[in-house]
């Protein structure tokens, strides 16, 4: 199975209100693929058409080659995992017990919530009642949650919105790992950062519309006016077209060893999304 979600003309409308628009993609085996928009954009109807919550309205779907008609299968559910803004926990059992309730669930050893624990980095707080945890610590059990029984499809929303800096970046090399070893990932989030560094492919949702969709070194490449930004010793910050009748007056300035700095004009993800979508994050 060479893709572990194909859509096809996918739309799904509420009443008269057509929220999903004759979308159409791909997720390979095997890699990270953002799924990026503003609020409001369509991400959330699309992850729960995706993951069995919401039939389809029009057009074909499969994930994990399966149709959505046997999306409430246990062999689907078992197949994948989530973390959602519709996660929870059991507050007044321990990050024990709340990963050995749901590992019973779905067949997953116990020596399995020690090794899930130390990927997010909370090993020593097996013992805890999540009650007494904080918001971050809340996001890595349910991230915990969502890989005790290693699915081969993960989607994950704003996974690492309430971790700090450090915690993010451990989170972060845990879900490259478990990439690595074959799990296909599902991500949405409004850090571009996150995108740039995870994904190896993005799409940029808008009023349910897919607006682009490629990798972030091509979609930086597309949206840049390739313009060379040079800053001189002598203070100046210069913007000179990439053009072949430019070339004599970036040649001179490298010969008269004016260049600090160079680079070409490549925005980033957060500057293309403002492009495609026309809105700030949220």
């Amino acid at each position: 199975m060479e893709h572990a979600i194909e859509a096809v003309g996918m739309r799904k409308a509420f009443g008269g209100k057509t929220v999903i628009k004759n979308l159409s993609f791909k997720v390979k085996q095997g890699e990270i693929f953002g799924f990026l928009g503003p609020s409001g954009s369509g991400k959330t109807t699309t992850i729960k058409m995706l993951t069995g919550e919401l039939a389809p309205t029009d057009g074909n779907l499969e994930v994990l080659g399966m149709e959505p008609a046997k999306f409430g299968t246990a062999d689907f559910k078992s197949e994948i995992g989530i973390l959602s803004d519709n996660s929870s926990l059991y507050e007044r059992l321990t990050v024990y017990d709340n990963l050995k309730l749901f590992g019973k669930l779905y067949g997953a050893p116990l020596n399995r919530i020690e090794v899930i624990l130390r990927e997010v980095q909370l090993q020593d707080e097996l013992a805890k009642t999540v009650s007494k945890l904080s918001r971050g610590m809340k996001q890595r059990v349910l991230l915990a949650k969502a890989l005790i029984h290693k699915p081969k499809l993960l989607f994950l929303d704003e996974p690492t919105s309430a971790l700090d800096p450090g915690n993010m970046a451990h989170i972060h090399r845990g879900l490259k790992k478990l990439n690595e070893a074959g799990t296909t990932i599902f991500l949405t989030t409004h850090n571009m950062e996150e995108a740039t560094a995870l994904c190896d492919r993005v799409a940029f949702l808008h009023h349910g519309e897919l607006q682009d969709l490629d990798n972030p070194a091509a979609l930086r490449y597309k949206y840049s006016t390739h313009a060379f930004h040079i800053e001189t010793f002598a203070g100046q910050r210069l913007v000179i077209e990439n053009e072949p009748e430019k070339a004599d007056q970036v040649s001179d300035l490298i010969a008269r060893g004016q260049v600090k700095t160079m680079h070409t004009d490549n925005p980033t993800l957060g500057q293309i999304f403002l492009k495609v979508t026309g809105n700030e994050l949220e």
